[in-house]
């Protein structure tokens, strides 16, 4: 990974996998021994069958989200981006890292997200 464009393809996979909540399309994404960290101190989704199956237990409807996202930083084998997540009744901010191995998989995900301001 040392370019923008090769983080594309793997964000690409993570929206069809969100839209689709297909267990092989979000499988796909991680390695078999993937951690997942989905919230700061909560102990993380360790491996690519706890990501499924927790994923599936906090799935959203497809086609409920729209995620625009840019890189923030790009290097060998990690990217960070910020995105926006917008639902019909909220917006959150994300912010991502990704670690990944040479066959473009995830063997690292942490996500943060802040809900916008509902006033």
């Amino acid at each position: 990974m040392n370019s923008v464009v090769e983080l594309r393809p793997w964000i690409e996979g993570y929206v069809r996998a969100w839209n689709s909540n297909d267990p092989d399309d979000i499988s796909a994404l991680f390695t078999d021994d993937a951690v997942y960290y989905t919230e700061p101190y909560s102990e993380p989704w360790r491996g690519r069958e706890e990501i499924v199956a927790n994923w599936l237990d906090r799935k959203d409807e497809p086609g409920e989200a729209a995620f625009e996202w840019h890189p923030v930083s790009v290097a060998e084998d990690v990217g960070v981006i910020q995105g926006v997540t917008t639902y019909p009744d909220k917006t959150y901010s994300n912010l991502w890292v990704i670690r990944f191995v040479p066959d473009g998989r995830c063997r690292e995900f942490t996500e943060w997200w802040m809900r916008h301001d509902a006033r």
